[in-house]
């Protein structure tokens, strides 16, 4: 059976002021530890947990800024991923990269090495919300870097952007997409705003320095990406995702089936053997643990049955199409119904969830409160 690998890049140019992720400042002395700690990670997983043999169906490099790193760097990972798995041929290889840390020559040789994806960091096409969000590019490098990656040779090109921002008005948001989709990437992810606890956008918000985007417009925004980038050819396959026809992130896809993964690099997670594990984020601990040969883990669970048929549903749940109630069975032996039946009785009375073709799905109803669903489920 195949597994994805997730590899995080802790560093950035500059930390975007709404993010609460792993980075760090940039520091090539840093950088150096932390290949020499991924390197071992990489080894150690490979020699203890028996996957020598597994074929690797995705890598997604994200971060952080992975593009922060030299192209040789960057490339150096998949190279020892390369010599320490078995990666299927047609492995979807993914990169993540801020538009303004790359070049025509860096791509030309990320895409030589192996990288067949690339997911840009755009959010916005309007300088003033880039300036909120504390990004580093304009929209002027965002389609530079795409034109790039065309030349280069990528040919699966995601573009990232969010909505319900603090002064973004619906007009901006449609003007968004409609640039972003001149751009003619093969998927777009439209992600809402979430205000992370202690970053500087929700020190301001909360200072009353900036608006914070009501409910109803955060919602119209959700409403109107759904139908825009429909009626532009865009499958709407997962809450957050649109992918042209044979396009859909075949590495998300593996975290939606509730699939197996091995993330490397400080701050990562693990789904494995019925487990989940989060490594530690402090980059000189991380190091120093695998340097004696012991896993650099801060946090392990081991899931039971419950817990992994709850995962199973609400993961399943994401996608658009829904989850397939046969593989529920076949996986744990039980009808989802025999499981769930008040849960999804509930639910469909409130008109949230349906039972079509063989999938429990989310209503059009349900979708835009998704999380709410998934609690019944939890």
């Amino acid at each position: 059976m195949s597994i994805g690998l997730y590899i995080h890049v802790p560093f950035c140019i500059r930390k975007c002021l709404y993010c609460d992720f792993i980075s760090y400042p940039l520091s090539q002395q840093q950088v150096a530890e932390y290949l020499q700690g991924l390197e071992l990670e990489i080894e150690l997983y490979r020699e203890t947990l028996g996957v020598k043999n597994r074929s690797i169906e995705s890598i997604f490099v994200g971060g952080g800024t992975p593009t922060s790193l030299m192209s040789g760097q960057l490339i150096s990972i998949l190279e020892r991923l390369d010599r320490s798995f078995s990666i299927a041929k047609d492995a979807e290889i993914t990169t993540e990269a801020n538009p303004g840390t790359v070049s025509l020559t860096y791509l030309k040789e990320l895409r030589a090495a192996g990288f067949n994806r690339l997911s840009l960091g755009v959010q916005s096409t309007h300088q003033e919300l880039l300036t909120i969000l504390g990004r580093i590019h304009d929209f002027s490098q965002a389609r530079e870097a795409v034109s790039q990656a065309r030349q280069a040779g990528f040919n699966n090109i995601n573009l990232d952007l969010i909505f319900g921002l603090p002064c973004q008005s619906l007009s901006q948001w449609q003007q968004t997409l409609t640039d972003v989709v001149a751009l003619e990437p093969e998927h777009i992810s439209c992600y809402g705003l979430q205000l992370e606890e202690g970053t500087p956008l929700t020190c301001s918000i909360e200072q009353g320095k900036l608006p914070a985007c009501s409910e109803e417009d955060d919602l119209a925004m959700f409403q109107l990406a759904i139908e825009f980038l429909r009626t532009m050819g865009y499958e709407h396959y997962e809450i957050s995702n649109f992918a042209r026809p044979g396009y859909c992130c075949q590495h998300n896809l593996l975290y939606w089936h509730n699939k197996e993964y091995l993330g490397f690099g400080p701050g990562a997670h693990s789904h494995y053997d019925h487990s989940r594990w989060s490594n530690i984020e402090n980059i000189d601990n991380y190091v120093s643990l695998l340097k004696t040969g012991q896993h650099p883990v801060a946090e392990k669970t081991s899931l039971t049955v419950k817990e992994q048929m709850e995962e199973t549903v609400f993961l399943g749940l994401r996608m658009l199409k829904g989850l397939k109630m046969i593989d529920f069975e076949k996986r744990f032996g039980l009808s989802i119904y025999k499981i769930y039946a008040r849960e999804i009785a509930h639910l469909e009375q409130l008109g949230l969830v349906k039972s079509e073709d063989g999938y429990l799905k989310l209503t059009e109803k349900g979708l835009p409160i998704a999380n709410q669903v998934f609690a019944e489920f939890v």
